[in-house]
């Protein structure tokens, strides 16, 4: 029986084939990066690359899916082994900094942007701009989340940046990483793209609007 028997028959065939095919960069492996890259991964997406140049520290273990030994291990490269050994799913990984320089060379396929700070947010909505590559943005702070698709996302204010020292639920964390990777899911199955808010204090999933 395979291992993603049960999104089949939700799915159909047709649509993991489709999700199996299609490459998906994740910018960020963090909160939101690698619980999406691992959430893909359990869906039957298996053209995952995940580009992060961060170390594991113990403050991101409540929202992050990692465990203490891996404290001081390069984030990407441990999410990698981790769902090899889970899913024999193989994990391409980039261990740098994503800047303007080097963005167009790191990104292809669907991109998702899931890091903490403006300067690299802005790099990739530049160069998905750029290389026309549909790009899925997704962020959170407090108890708000967005997840917004690139030719209308906006780059938040830098005075955001500092997300680590944010107060941060992790049910909020993997309620907009459901969202996202169900926004994910359907943009392959059939090109659908809707962009949502998500606000923790009254559980409410809305469509964005400018």
């Amino acid at each position: 029986m395979s291992i993603f028997y049960h999104e089949q028959l939700h799915r159909s065939g047709e649509v993991l084939r489709r999700v199996r095919e299609q490459l998906v960069t994740v910018c960020g492996a963090g909160a939101l990066g690698a619980n999406i890259a691992e959430s893909l991964a359990r869906s039957g997406f298996a053209r995952l690359r995940v580009i992060d140049r961060d170390r594991v520290e113990e403050r991101n273990l409540s929202t992050q899916p990692f465990y203490r030994s891996d404290i001081g291990a390069q984030k990407a490269r441990i999410l990698s082994n981790s769902l090899y050994r889970a899913l024999g799913v193989s994990v391409e990984t980039r261990a740098e900094e994503l800047k303007k320089s080097n963005a167009r060379k790191l990104l292809d396929g669907l991109v998702v942007d899931a890091f903490d700070n403006s300067v690299s947010r802005e790099a990739v909505k530049a160069a998905c701009m750029e290389m026309k590559l549909d790009c899925l943005h997704v962020g959170l702070a407090d108890a708000y989340a967005e997840v917004v698709w690139n030719d209308i996302y906006r780059v938040p204010s830098a005075a955001q940046d500092d997300i680590c020292d944010y107060p941060l639920a992790r049910n909020l964390v993997t309620l907009a990483v459901s969202v996202a990777c169900e926004a994910i899911t359907r943009y392959v199955a059939d090109d659908t793209r809707h962009s949502f808010t998500i606000t923790l204090d009254d559980f409410a999933i809305r469509r964005f609007k400018l």
